[in-house]
């Protein structure tokens, strides 16, 4: 039984998905908001909101931690020089999630998130 198991599996094993989810989160900090199915988002917010948390506070052992998660520099610098602080004064909520349909090819159903 998988009582009180919250991970999210979307199909894949541990390290695809972990990967599909840093490919996502830098995606989503490049370009403010991407288009992905509704579990792919809502995992991604999980990962995504601790990021800007930790961003906001700017200390060296959180640069760390966000360095785990993106790939490249600039999305880092993006992170912290132009997303943290327009979230300063904000508590949590950093993303919204928009439904769009269902995908035409499988009927998977579609949602935009973005940065409020």
């Amino acid at each position: 039984m998988r009582h009180q198991k919250k991970t999210v599996k979307l199909g894949r094993v541990k390290g695809p998905r972990l990967a599909l989810m840093r490919s996502l989160a830098e995606s989503l900090v490049l370009h403010g908001s991407i288009t992905t199915t509704k579990a792919k988002a809502k995992a991604l917010r999980s990962v995504v909101e601790p990021l800007v948390t930790k961003a906001k506070k700017n200390r060296p052992v959180d640069r760390e931690a966000a360095t785990r998660v993106l790939y490249t520099a600039r999305a880092m610098s993006k992170l912290f020089g132009e997303i943290a602080p327009r979230y300063s004064e904000r508590p949590g909520g950093y993303t919204r999630i928009t439904k769009l349909g269902a995908r035409q090819n499988d009927s998977a159903e579609m949602v935009k998130i973005e940065f409020v």
